[in-house]
């Protein structure tokens, strides 16, 4: 599952200090965003602390990281308080760009190309890509969900790989930890900072 999670992240990087203007076009941002990204993971003249940076850059502009943490976490978070929902919030974007950075050596290798779009909604359009290695591995399909209510600022807010909804994915495990736990939310928390931690 990691495997599959990671695919879509690896790809938000950019080797530059500021970041680049992105098409506001679902298609065009995510064949841009993915092309860069590439180019950055195969200049060996950049060290992984350099990578890592512009990971966290480049996600918090382009992923809707607190919209997934509200999702993941499920309708539990509509009886917590301010102070707790805040400490979550905080804590699910460390997790989601440590998540992050901890496979991007996994898959610096992949080629990717855009084949298509398809708008949803006013708010949202289904960019369709495929995924595959150097290797003669299978080639993976990669449906990236764009959020589009503000036209000029499209956001990444979900992908599916091959079907499954990655956000889908993490909202379960995350439900399996709380029904664990009596829908502790502090048994949550503990989670995360032990995966921050180490």
């Amino acid at each position: 599952m990691k495997k599959i999670v990671f695919i879509f992240f690896i790809f938000l990087v950019l080797n530059n200090d500021k970041l680049l203007a992105y098409s506001s076009e679902p298609k065009s941002f995510v064949s841009e965003l993915v092309t860069e990204a590439i180019n950055v993971l195969s200049d060996k003249s950049l060290s992984d602390e350099k990578k890592n940076d512009v990971i966290e850059i480049i996600a918090k502009e382009n992923v809707d990281i607190k919209a997934l943490g509200y999702y993941t976490l499920g309708s539990v978070r509509k009886s917590l308080d301010k102070s707790i929902l805040e400490q979550y919030n905080n804590l699910f974007e460390k997790y989601f760009l440590k998540s992050l950075i901890s496979r991007l050596s996994e898959y610096s290798d992949q080629k990717f190309q855009v084949t298509g779009a398809e708008q949803k909604s006013a708010n949202y359009t289904i960019v369709f890509s495929k995924v595959s290695g150097e290797t003669k591995s299978p080639e993976i399909k990669v449906n990236w969900r764009v959020y589009t209510k503000n036209p000029d600022k499209p956001l990444i807010r979900d992908l599916i790989v091959e079907g499954l909804s990655l956000a889908k994915t993490q909202k379960e495990e995350f439900a399996s930890i709380l029904n664990s736990n009596n829908n502790d939310v502090a048994k949550l928390l503990d989670v995360l900072k032990e995966f921050i931690k180490n």
